[in-house]
């Protein structure tokens, strides 16, 4: 295939994509899971430092928490569920 061909083939390959994408069709589509401690972090917009502070973990187990990588234990579970169900009780630790 000459270069010019080449380059033909490309644009025609790069027009049909965009038009693809356009149309809002996806080659593929990839959903992440989001942890728990993630969502409640979130919703109670505290930093990871905040947060990890409140639940009294290092800000290196938060992100091992976060990132999957170290599941809590039954304790600091205890009190992510509390924060799941009742944010209003941690947040009263945050203003004591």
């Amino acid at each position: 295939m000459t270069k010019d061909l080449e380059m033909e083939k490309f644009k025609a390959d790069l027009l049909a994509s965009a038009r693809e994408l356009k149309s809002g069709k996806a080659a593929r589509v990839t959903q992440v899971a989001i942890p728990e401690v993630v969502s409640v972090r979130n919703s109670m917009a505290l930093s990871q430092s905040q947060f990890s502070n409140l639940l009294g973990v290092s800000i290196r187990t938060l992100q091992g928490w976060e990132q999957g990588r170290i599941i809590p234990s039954g304790a600091a579970r205890t009190l992510i569920t509390v924060a799941t169900k009742h944010p209003e009780v941690l947040r009263e630790l945050l203003v004591a």
